[in-house]
């Protein structure tokens, strides 16, 4: 009984395995012929011989006898077993097809070019792999090789008692190839996939009696046809219709894939077979002529599709994202689209990668691919958005529609047979039972079985004497096809996708790809549609298949590749026009600097007198803002420009959030946040222009306005494309705090670093930079290099005095004293800011740590208070005792002196700063700036070192901080008084303003009070001091 023969089950199983064989042996003969991935004993010279030899006699070999020339193989028997095993595997399941199969003999043939290919690689492996006497499939798979040395031959021998079928099979597409096969003229006259030009019938449901042949892939008819034709060919020469059919296929285009980027030249190869057959002379000529009317007119054709195509999806999209209900009633327009826009690009893939020599190769190039790949993955989109809506109108088409129809042409059925009855009574009840309520609880729906059963019942009906001949109720047939394709709709739009518009071809010519990408991207107009390229990649994975794992891994690194190689290129462009924005912004922004305004501020104080004249060949400046006045708003500058180069890169972007190649989750934005960090912390360095040899650096506020600009400017990126600016900003600034960034390179936080010691406290140091406490900042001052010798007369005393602090090397001390004291100055100021930046931000922060700074006793934990301390310097908040001071001496103690040693040497260093202080008298540049609020040599700043250093000091060694400072300041208010028993000049000149630094250290100090400073040190002396130092200065109020 044919019931039992389960046919249809056989024919879906013998499909899939025969796709599966065929790409395992696709893979074995890319492995075998690539000399990185082929098993090293192929490439072993000591094999050469075995492989000849083996290859003569194969498959009658002699493996038992004492054979000179199998004794390397012999040696590396193990070797050659485990790397062939499974190459012997796969030709025992050529094998095990062949002999299953039945009706895709195409396969059969497409598996023998491949077979063959490899032979001279593999054949000797099947033999040395296993013993012949021992395997019994031995035998049949050297006969099949021998068998299909002419593999052409061997087949249409083998397809001869099926020739009727196949060519009556093959001319029923007569009526579908055909329609398929026009050029864009017609499609365009016929207003092909347009929803528009009939609007009155837009909520009609779009079907016809062919509805699986709509969307059917046009490769695949036109393999059909010529394999079909290459392996039945004696209707060529009796049948016009065949003839006909043939060579429209043959004018279609040169290549026809086989299998991944395996193509068949089909002129050749029909021409070859036909020149060894008697009578086919002029089917020879036929193919020759077939061959140049591609060559000359393909090229133009498939591009004129491609261009229809464009302006077909687009519209398409544009109504259906308008008013997604429509996508119920026409989603057969949706696949329809798909498939014809997958039929072309299929076509100008292997084309382009297998060009012929052409006078116009420019019909082989399309620059505007990018716009045709973009609207399908548009369509592929709303498809998977609205699929709810597909469901829903589906589901009720077939239970109300299709059920009913289907129920009245069973009814009207003469002959029905009990198996036949039951499957189509099946039908009926499975249709009536759906509802939307189904849709709306998002019940799982399952119509696979519904499917089978359909195919079932055409294996039944479709042979010889059959007691239900499914020719004779054509109208059975048109229905449960109709039926068939809205079931599709309910449970399988995702496999309607893959059979329409997958486009995993690209991955297995991915030179191909990259070229198209790179020709799309030179194109302005094309950017828009860059995304469509990376998301193909999505499509990579659903190409692979169970019996030939180990290509997976090697695709799943092909197709990361590709994805990441696009992504890059699209933020690469995309970072590079934001940044020029920014540029010019910056640009504009440097123009309001108040630097600039010393020319406008000039003039306006001449603005009552006579205009100049300009000189003849001066050029006037232009104010900021003439860049705005125009006179033509339809002349485009460079900003209209780059904004609409954003625009279009932006809009490219909107196509998904993110999508999936093979279980890698890829966001696209998240590539160009990358590329616009790493390019804008380039960016800001650059923009210090620091200059190592000259020690020149952008000042810092300038440097703080340009970066302004930048982020100003970044934040308006969010008004094209959903990225999140205020994280970018952030990362970039942070790491611009530390010595390097992400990549290894320097920030700006190490140029001025180097800066600030190398220029600015290197000079201050020697006093060719002033830090002025009353502008809180450093000014370089004029020095004047001469030398004064009057400053060293009179020196009798002050010699026999330095006679005696020579040795203890005072004014080392002091200097190495005020080089600190500068540094902790500039620290000073630095945390100042810091502390107004942090209480403009984040007052509710700065408060509590303030708080919690007051309330701290340095009595009770050391260690709590030193962190809290540590807690308040990050906020910028002056401490009594600097943490960072206390850390850096710390780490500079040894575990070789005592604690007592420790603290006798600190007491000692104050007292030697002590009975050093009245040497600073000396220096002429010890004179009290009134203007700056300090000495020009910068001794102010000992006040700053004294006490903090005492603090670190005494803090690690556990003593009383303010008994050590008091001793200290007994002892220099003692040497300080001394010089006002000297009456030379040179220690009295400066005597004041030394007198000041006491009272400067006093004031400095949370340790040292007033009262303390008046019971050591007369008042009186001070306030004259004072008076002395500010007696010609000119106090000016209001």
């Amino acid at each position: 009984m044919d019931y039992q023969q389960k046919l249809a089950e056989k024919l879906t199983i013998l499909n899939e395995r025969g796709n599966g064989v065929l790409i395992r042996m696709n893979y074995i003969k890319k492995t075998c012929g690539d000399p990185k991935l082929r098993p090293s004993f192929l490439t072993d010279k000591a094999m050469e011989s075995a492989i000849k030899y083996i290859n003569k006699k194969f498959p009658n070999i002699d493996y038992r006898g004492n054979i000179q020339n199998l004794t390397s193989i012999q040696r590396q028997k193990s070797e050659v077993l485990s790397n062939t095993t499974s190459y012997y595997e796969s030709f025992l399941d050529v094998i095990e097809f062949r002999v299953n199969i039945v009706v895709f003999h195409h396969l059969t043939f497409k598996i023998s070019q491949l077979f063959f290919d490899i032979e001279y690689y593999c054949s000797y492996h099947a033999y040395t792999e296993c013993d012949p006497y021992s395997d019994p499939s031995y035998p049949r798979l050297g006969q099949m090789f021998l068998e299909y040395d002419h593999p052409w031959k061997k087949l249409t021998e083998e397809f001869g008692p099926h020739t009727k079928a196949v060519t009556t099979a093959l001319l029923s597409l007569k009526m579908v190839y055909p329609r398929r096969n026009l050029p864009a003229e017609q499609w365009r006259s016929a207003q092909l996939l347009s929803l528009l030009s009939a609007p009155a019938a837009m909520l009609d449901s779009a079907c016809c009696d062919t509805m699986a042949c709509e969307y059917l892939s046009m490769e695949t008819m036109e393999r059909w046809i010529i394999i079909g034709f290459l392996l039945c060919h004696s209707s060529l020469n009796s049948n016009q219709a065949s003839q006909e059919l043939w060579k429209m296929g043959l004018r279609s285009g040169i290549y026809l894939t086989l299998t991944r980027d395996e193509v068949l030249n089909i002129h050749k190869v029909s021409e070859d077979l036909f020149d060894n057959i008697k009578g086919y002379s002029k089917r020879i000529a036929d193919i020759k002529e077939c061959r140049e009317h591609v060559l000359v007119n393909g090229g133009a054709m498939h591009r004129e599709r491609r261009h229809f195509l464009r302006g077909a999806l687009k519209e398409l999209c544009k109504v259906l994202e308008d008013e997604p209900g429509l996508l119920g009633p026409k989603a057969l327009f949706v696949f329809m689209a798909l498939s014809f826009s997958r039929d072309e690009i299929l076509w100008l893939v292997r084309h382009s990668e297998n060009m012929p020599k052409l006078k116009v190769p420019e019909d082989y190039i399309d620059n505007q691919l990018a716009e045709l790949l973009y609207y399908m993955e548009k369509l592929r989109g709303l498809m998977r958005k609205y699929n709810n809506v597909v469901q829903r109108y589906h589901v009720q088409y077939l239970a109300q529609f299709d059920a009913l129809v289907l129920n009245d042409t069973i009814q009207n059925m003469y002959v029905c047979p009990e198996e036949e009855s039951v499957l189509m009574s099946s039908f009926v009840s499975t249709l009536s039972g759906l509802s939307v309520k189904q849709v709306d609880n998002k019940e799982e729906f399952d119509f696979r079985a519904l499917r089978l059963d359909w195919l079932r019942l055409q294996a039944y009906t479709s042979v010889n004497k059959a007691p239900l001949p499914l020719k004779d109720y054509p109208d059975l047939a048109k229905v449960m096809n109709l039926t068939q394709f809205h079931t599709k709709m309910v449970d399988a739009v995702e496999e309607m996708l893959y059979e329409t518009s997958e486009l995993s071809i690209f991955c297995f010519y991915p030179r191909v790809f990259e070229k198209m990408f790179t020709q799309s991207s030179e194109e302005a107009t094309m950017k828009r549609y860059l995304m469509a390229f990376p998301l193909v990649c999505s499509h990579f994975s659903q190409s692979g298949d169970p019996l030939c794992p180990e290509e997976v891994e090697a695709m799943e690194k092909r197709s990361l590749r590709l994805c990441v190689t696009f992504l890059e290129q699209i933020a690469k462009q995309t970072s590079t026009v934001v940044l020029e924005i920014c540029a010019e912004q910056r640009n504009l922004c440097d123009q309001l600097l108040p630097k600039h305004c010393a020319e406008t501020i000039s003039a306006a104080r001449y603005r009552k007198q006579k205009k100049q004249m300009p000189k003849k060949g001066e050029v006037q400046k232009e104010k900021p803002g003439a860049e705005s006045l125009r006179k033509d708003r339809t002349v485009a500058n460079n900003m209209d420009k780059l904004h609409l180069m954003l625009t279009e890169l932006c809009s490219c972007y909107s196509l998904c959030g993110d999508f999936v190649v093979f279980d890698h989750i890829v966001v696209p934005t998240e590539f160009l946040i990358s590329q616009l960090e790493t390019r804008l912390s380039e960016i800001i360095v650059r923009m210090t222009n620091y200059n190592q040899t000259t020690q020149e650096i952008t000042r810092p506020s300038d440097l703080l306005a340009g970066i302004g600009a930048y982020v100003a400017n970044l934040h308006s990126l969010s008004c094209y494309i959903n990225v999140d600016v205020t994280r970018l900003v952030k990362s970039v600034l942070l790491q611009q705090t530390q010595p390097l960034d992400s990549h290894g390179g320097q920030t700006i936080t190490t140029l001025y670093t180097n800066w600030f010691l190398e220029s600015l406290l290197r000079q201050a140091s020697n006093s060719l930079i002033v830090h002025c406490p009353t502008l809180h900042c450093f000014m370089s001052q004029v020095t004047d290099t001469e030398p004064r010798m009057h400053r060293y007369r009179y020196c009798t005393a002050v010699n026999s005095r330095c006679a005696l602090y020579a040795p203890l090397g005072g004014e080392n001390v002091l200097k190495r004293m005020t080089i600190i004291g500068v540094i902790l100055s500039f620290r000073a100021m630095v945390q100042e800011c810091l502390k107004d930046i942090l209480h403009k931000h984040c007052p509710y922060l700065t408060g509590p740590i303030q708080c919690l700074r007051d309330f701290s006793n340095p009595e009770a934990d050391i260690q709590v208070t030193l962190s809290i301390y540590e807690l308040a310097s990050a906020a910028g908040l002056p401490c009594d005792i600097d943490p960072s001071l206390v850390a850096a001496i710390r780490s500079m103690q040894t575990d070789n002196t005592s604690p007592d040693e420790e603290h006798k040497l600190s007491r000692l260093l104050l007292v030697y700063i002590a009975v050093s202080l009245p040497l600073l008298a000396l220096d002429p540049n010890s004179f009290y700036n009134r203007e700056h609020g300090g000495h020009n040599n910068n001794i102010h700043c000992l006040a700053r070192a004294i006490n903090q250093l005492a603090a670190a000091m005494f803090t690690i060694q556990n003593k009383n901080i303010e008994q050590q400072l008091k001793e200290f300041l007994l002892l220099a208010s003692s040497t300080l008084l001394q010089l006002g028993q000297n009456v030379e000049r040179m220690e009295i000149k400066n005597r004041e303003s030394i007198y000041l630094l006491l009272h400067m250290i006093v004031e400095e100090s949370p340790f040292l009070s007033q009262d303390m400073l008046e019971s050591c040190f007369p008042y009186v002396l001070l306030r004259n001091a004072y008076r002395e130092v500010y007696k010609s200065f000119i106090v000016t109020l209001g």
